[in-house]
Formats: structure tokens, sequence, C-alpha cells
């Protein structure tokens, strides 16, 4: 059952006139951990760190794995991992920015020479799309983690 407040509504069973802080004052509060800021940062670096400094190991590793295997996928397809600069072509830009987003792994796979792609490869495409795809997750993973660290999400 809802109680109405403030033109807003209140879950049955909690106060409106509490103890209980409100949205706003608890993220406030929160805000001020500095481990939530690391989460965000080392979960931009590397799938599945954010969870790991918020506490949620297995999280963490369970990311850690799919993100990199998604990735890792990608780039076994040959996905092309090169660099697009310019707004002559925005989706291209736009994978780009997907691919740059899985953080280190991506750096790896170019140091190590998996840069160039092949585009008469038969999963060039398919693999363009998973390394995106996995670096855009991996973005959410990141802003996940720092929700767990502020203590937004369980």
């Amino acid at each position: 059952m809802l109680l109405c407040y403030d033109r807003g509504f209140v879950p049955a069973g909690r106060h409106a006139m509490g103890s209980e802080a409100t949205q706003p004052e608890k993220a406030d509060q929160a805000l001020g951990r500095p481990w939530a800021a690391a989460a965000l940062s080392l979960g931009l670096l590397l799938p599945g760190a954010g969870h790991v400094v918020a506490g949620r190991w297995r999280r963490g590793v369970f990311f850690c794995s799919a993100l990199l295997a998604l990735f890792g996928g990608g780039v076994a397809m040959d996905a092309r991992l090169a660099l697009h600069i310019g707004l002559d072509d925005p989706l291209a830009l736009i994978i780009e920015l997907g691919q740059i987003a899985i953080g280190l792994p991506y750096l790896a796979a170019r140091a190590l020479g998996f840069a160039a792609g092949d585009v008469r490869a038969a999963g060039f495409d398919y693999g363009v799309t998973f390394t995106a795809t996995g670096g855009l997750l991996n973005v959410l993973v990141a802003l996940d983690a720092m929700d767990v660290a502020l203590g937004r999400r369980p």
C-alpha cells in the first residue's frame, strides 16, 4: 500500500517524517566515501574491478570473465581496433569509443598487435560489434559498482 505525501509516494511501512533520511540526504552522505570514486575509476580500467573494491568480489569476477570473454571473442573474430578520429563517420566514432571503454584490455590488445583486423574475415562485423558492446557494457558495470559502493544497490 502506498501513502501519498508531498506529491510523491512512500511505500507503506516507511514514514515520511521518521528518522529515515530522504534520498537526497542519503546520496549527499554517501558521496563523501572516497572508495565510491575508486570503484568507478577501477571499474572503467578493468571490468569487474569496481565490484571487487565495493566488496562484491563474486560479481566482480563474473563481470570480469563475461566482459573479457565478449571482448576477447570479438578480437578473435578479427575486429578492427584502429582509432578513428574525426566527425566524418559518427558511427565509427561511437563504435571506437565503445571499444575504448573496455579499458586496459583494449590497450593490451592494441599493444599485442590485434588492432588491424581483417575486413575480409567472416566474423569481422560480429567482432567489431562484440568489442564495442563489451566496452559499453563495462560502462554500465562500472556505474553499477559505484552504486553498490554508495549503498544504493545491494
